[in-house]
């Protein structure tokens, strides 16, 4: 059985006292994760040691950075490698969120390096892909995110595949008044799961965990999750109120 996931992405938002807080109260909520379910905290770099010793010993519950380097180490100012992260007791990174495409310009191949890194080191990838709006309204979004498939994932075996989760990201979703409907989310993941099956096969396409990323909220989370290739969400905004990502946690399958 594909693992369901409930992934925060906490951006850079909160201090370290008010992280401290949120997950402190999330954590006195009642959510019973079964053993196919898993719940992620992605912190920003100073936060990941604080959540990781709050969230130790708790049953299917990691950390997460935001973000890694593509280099091993060396004079890399402002960067943070695998290695380092691993120091810390992470075990997850997420790779390609839309805003690191937009802002910092990262590109399909800097983002297989960095896949490459991560496997290397056992450091388990969450790959984000989707479309931007004119993508979307020419409706060249299936184009659009083959390419990044093709470009980023498909150097790999099938075993180093299996250890990557993807999380699809509908960014004309994101911010702009615009809303996917569960339909469209289906609809693009069954595209993502049949691009995998069509080069790894449909076993191996059928065990990766495929996260929706488009503004995830309690009210949503169960018609979201209930979609047959929909395996949770990597949950922005609502992942800061406390039983908005509750209630998310508890509307895994």
């Amino acid at each position: 059985m594909r693992k369901k996931i409930a992934a925060a992405n906490w951006k850079m938002n909160l201090t370290l006292q008010q992280g401290e807080q949120l997950l402190t109260d999330i954590l006195l909520k009642p959510h019973d994760l079964k053993a196919h379910q898993q719940a992620l905290f992605a912190v920003p770099f100073p936060y990941l040691p604080m959540a990781v010793n709050k969230l130790a010993g708790k049953n299917n519950v990691f950390v997460a950075a935001q973000n890694c380097s593509n280099k091993k180490s060396g004079a890399y100012t402002g960067e943070v490698s695998v290695e380092i992260l691993q120091s810390v007791g992470i075990e997850y990174v997420v790779l390609g969120h839309s805003e690191r495409r937009e802002y910092f310009n990262e590109s399909n191949q800097l983002l297989a390096e960095k896949l490459d890194i991560c496997l290397a080191n056992n450091m388990k990838p969450i790959f984000c892909c989707g479309e931007p709006l004119a993508i979307r309204e020419a409706n060249t979004q299936n184009e659009f995110v083959a390419k990044q498939l093709a470009e980023s994932l498909y150097h790999l075996s099938a075993a180093q595949l299996q250890e990557i989760v993807i999380a699809y990201e509908p960014i004309w979703a994101i911010g702009t008044g615009k809303t996917a409907t569960s339909a469209q989310a289906q609809e693009i993941h069954a595209f993502i799961r049949a691009e995998l099956a069509a080069k790894y096969g449909a076993a191996i396409a059928d065990s990766i965990s495929i996260l929706y990323g488009g503004s995830v909220k309690a009210s949503n989370a169960v018609e979201l999750f209930s979609q047959p290739d929909v395996d949770g969400g990597l949950v922005g905004g609502a992942s800061l109120i406390v039983d908005e990502f509750v209630a998310i946690i508890n509307a895994l399958p």
